[in-house]
């Protein structure tokens, strides 16, 4: 097996060239579609509104570009849906002969308080370059211009910053170049709801909008192949696109580039080269057991199954490695499990029901591919179960987690998947948490897709499609046609990041709704 070591200051990583080979046949195709502006709008300051701001039409695109532009002016476009690709357009000048550049500044934006507020004044921990904008400079008119960035967004702001006063400008064939791996051949599914059926359509694209040469996790924002984001879309990819070579694809890309001890990456780059991120998330690593195993469902690829499997058995071991004598995950302050964006959230309780569940996942596929293991498995599954259930509280009726016996909605719900009691104790600790929510909720679209998935494992379907459409459908209400890296219905600005500008609004872990709504037939 061809592999060589690279290393940076501070990880070392084995690389698998034979992996990264197969990943990239299997690189899949780009489809192409042009869009065009719809209405041009102005903004409005509306404190109802989702982050204060309104749009008014004020021109149908095709009437407003009939006129010329000069220095200062500026409108924003409304290409009518959420979309990812490049921008080109026809610049012409009017008046006499241009004797100077035409300077024009573009901000591109999924949200309308992207165009709205200036970015100059971001104060957020992410790199500003992250916030889509851009100066183009055009010294020879007319000029055909294509710009060579990919842009994700619905609302385009054009400024004319700079021109010379004998002449003006006139934009033609502004034109949004999308493009996805997805097909455009998705079933649209036919619900009886149609608030449900709406959720779905918002799921659909926001999932189609992600899938590009991997399944990136935001379009505008990291653009990366994310491994618990891929669990996720795996799920939606399985009832619309059924990519599944995407998937395969993805999951020899994490394959190729390990850890020295076989820990796989939380995310990959894939251009210019791929190259594995130094950030190791131990739930993460252990969910590529359950992407496998997903992926063997849906496919019965048993050669590549079977060829990813050692990989996948060893997230399980490393992960065994940090629990103590009697099964329990180590809490301490050297170790990173995702679960959810909350600062508050001590990770301990929820990361031992994520290692429970995907023991079990491992246990189902050593059933298949290496059965000589099973016992040792399942008394290993045994044994991790009796440690979650010393995390009980009576007094509270909840699992605790932690020093503090912190309370949160995420450590409840992972022992919920896990199964670590049976199900009328299921039932109990959902009826617990529906009827005396923790002061610990839940602050992104990922964390609610297991809280979902926990109401429909304790046969509440009703609550489950009552929230979904409490969450969900509260930011279709809000005008989202994708939805959103975050949302927390109580506090609409929420940002990890410091500023909701750059939060993603498109992104991948918030697809999941479409994934229930089709394999539960809503």
């Amino acid at each position: 097996m061809a592999q060589e070591i690279q290393k940076n200051d501070h990880v070392v990583m084995v690389k698998d060239k034979s992996f990264i080979a197969k990943a990239e046949k299997l690189l899949p195709t780009l489809h192409h579609k042009a869009i065009y502006p719809q209405d041009i709008i102005t903004l409005i300051q509306d404190p109802i509104a989702i982050y204060g701001w309104s749009a008014k039409v004020v021109s149908s695109a095709h009437e407003y570009f009939t006129k010329a532009f000069q220095s200062g002016e500026s409108f924003i476009i409304d290409f009518g849906q959420h979309a990812v690709g490049y921008l080109s357009f026809l610049c012409q000048s009017v008046g006499s002969p241009p004797d100077a550049p035409a300077h024009i500044k573009f901000t591109f934006g999924e949200t309308l308080c992207e165009v709205a507020e200036p970015f100059s004044q971001y104060q957020g921990w992410l790199s500003k370059s992250w916030l889509q904008q851009h100066d183009e400079y055009i010294d020879i008119l007319p000029a055909q211009v294509d710009l060579t960035r990919r842009y994700c967004f619905r609302y385009l702001k054009i400024e004319v910053v700079s021109l010379s006063p004998k002449y003006q400008i006139k934009f033609q064939d502004i034109t949004l170049n999308t493009v996805s791996s997805a097909p455009d051949n998705c079933v649209i599914y036919q619900s009886n709801d149609p608030q449900l059926a709406k959720i779905d359509k918002v799921s659909v694209l926001t999932l189609h909008n992600c899938m590009q040469e991997v399944f990136e996790d935001g379009p505008k924002r990291d653009r990366r192949l994310w491994l618990g984001d891929l669990r996720l879309q795996a799920l939606v990819n399985d009832v619309t696109f059924k990519q599944y070579d995407l998937v395969r694809r993805c999951l020899y890309l994490f394959a190729s580039h390990r850890r020295e001890d076989g820990m796989v990456s939380a995310n990959i780059f894939v251009k210019p080269d791929i190259i594995a991120d130094d950030t190791f998330l131990y739930d993460y690593s252990l969910f590529y057991v359950d992407v496998l195993y997903n992926y063997f469902l849906q496919t019965h690829d048993e050669q590549t199954v079977k060829e990813l499997w050692p990989i996948a058995l060893r997230q399980i071991e490393i992960a065994l490695e940090r629990c103590d004598k009697h099964g329990l995950v180590t809490d301490s302050d050297d170790w990173w499990s995702f679960i959810d964006w909350h600062e508050a959230l001590n990770k301990q309780g929820a990361s031992q029901g994520v290692l429970i569940y995907c023991v079990d996942k491992a246990l189902r596929l050593a059933q298949q591919l290496q059965p000589a293991i099973t016992a040792s498995l399942q008394q290993t599954l045994d044994h991790l179960k009796q440690a979650a259930r010393t995390l009980w509280d009576d007094k509270s009726g909840f699992y605790v987690s932690g020093a503090d016996r912190q309370v949160s909605y995420a450590t409840q719900i992972w022992m919920i998947l896990a199964e670590v009691d049976d199900l009328p104790q299921q039932q109990t600790l959902m009826r617990n948490l529906l009827n005396s929510p923790p002061a610990i909720n839940m602050n992104t679209p990922y964390l609610r897709h297991h809280f979902i998935a926990a109401l429909f494992k304790t046969g509440m379907q009703q609550q489950a499609i009552d929230e979904i459409k409490a969450y969900w459908g509260k930011m279709v209400d809000y005008g989202a046609d994708t939805f959103w890296e975050l949302f927390d219905p109580q506090n609409p600005s929420y940002s990890p990041y410091g500023s909701k500008i750059i939060n993603s609004y498109c992104h991948a872990w918030s697809c999941t709704p479409a994934w229930f709504i089709r394999q539960y037939s809503l």
